[in-house]
């Protein structure tokens, strides 16, 4: 017997139930893998509340890292005590096992930790596509982070400042602002005590950033516009306050003939190879020690509930574990 997180309706935290079941063998393709750690994610949250729909009755959780201790026929590249990680796939991954297809883990280097794993392979790979490809930054550039001392925020600030930009973070207390300098910012800004958008325009010199990293949403959404340069691009790729409502694409070209994309991590890793590509970089990211992997906070997995709410109402720092 195994104990996983489910719930059954949609709602707050306390929809979510542990319930013990069995697990069958591992079919075509498939490992059974026990896990060591499970990382925390907004996306979690989404789906949980509704605003992401999936089928119900589900399980929860998209990130996770442990051991193989069994596997189906027709997996290859892989062998029993492997240790693995994995980002995206079925959703079930806050579970003490499960199992998982081959074809979407990776295998980890020795001097990267299951915990660590499980800390970075949504939030770091979100960073490498976001840096990298979205949108790529340049050396000399001078960008704005929301949210700069949680999970992605503290890596972004970090990867951004080793390719040589400036980093203006905003965040919601003087202890994350002191986190998020330590980890790369360069400008906080306390975004509930200071108009943010007046203080991106004074560090620039009134010209703005090209890029915005927004992960909050709704209540940033338009101040984030009204950071950019002409023909700057907005990065919405979170919801942490919310969805951004619909609006007028007009609204772009009276800002500056603005580009807007709202990615999701998913979509950068669809093939193999890109999914081993992101990951390796990341990977050699960790390992050069070019980026400082922070685990905030790590809750028992019966007490996933409390680990939602804290982190639904900003109450964490860097990234957050379940344990099972």
């Amino acid at each position: 017997m195994i104990r996983r997180i489910r719930f059954s309706r949609t709602g707050g935290p306390e929809v979510l139930r542990v319930e013990e079941v069995d697990i069958e063998a591992p079919g075509f393709g498939e490992v059974f893998v026990r896990q060591s750690a499970i990382g925390l994610n907004f996306i979690d949250t989404y789906h949980r509340s509704g605003l992401y729909p999936v089928e119900l009755p589900s399980g929860l959780g998209v990130e996770g890292a442990g051991v193989i201790e069994a596997m189906g026929e027709g997996v290859e590249n892989f062998r029993v005590g492997d240790r693995v990680a994995y980002a995206g796939g079925p959703l079930g991954a806050d579970a003490e096992a499960r199992l998982f297809p081959a074809e979407r883990l990776v295998l980890l280097p020795d001097n990267i930790s299951e915990e660590t794993a499980a800390a970075i392979m949504i939030k770091g790979m979100t960073t490498q596509y976001l840096l990298r490809r979205t949108y790529e930054v340049r050396e000399g550039q001078t960008i704005l982070v929301h949210a700069a001392a949680g999970g992605v925020g503290l890596l972004l600030c970090q990867w951004a400042k080793h390719l040589g930009a400036t980093v203006i973070g905003t965040v919601g207390s003087h202890k994350k602002a002191e986190l998020a300098r330590e980890h790369g910012c360069d400008h906080t800004i306390l975004y509930r005590e200071e108009d943010w958008v007046a203080r991106v325009r004074e560090i620039t010199g009134g010209e703005g950033v090209p890029v915005v990293y927004d992960s909050v949403g709704a209540s940033t959404f338009e101040g984030s516009l009204d950071c950019l340069q002409r023909l700057g691009m907005m990065v919405s790729y979170g919801n942490a306050s919310g969805a951004v409502p619909p609006f007028a694409p007009g609204l772009l070209a009276q800002k500056g003939s603005l580009f807007l994309t709202r990615p999701t991590l998913f979509s950068y890793v669809v093939t193999r190879e890109e999914l081993e590509s992101t990951a390796s970089e990341l990977f050699e990211m960790v390992s050069s020690g070019l980026l400082d992997v922070r685990i905030g906070q790590r809750f028992a997995l019966k007490d996933v509930a409390e680990a939602h709410r804290r982190l639904e109402n900003r109450l964490t720092t860097g990234s957050t574990l379940l344990i099972p």
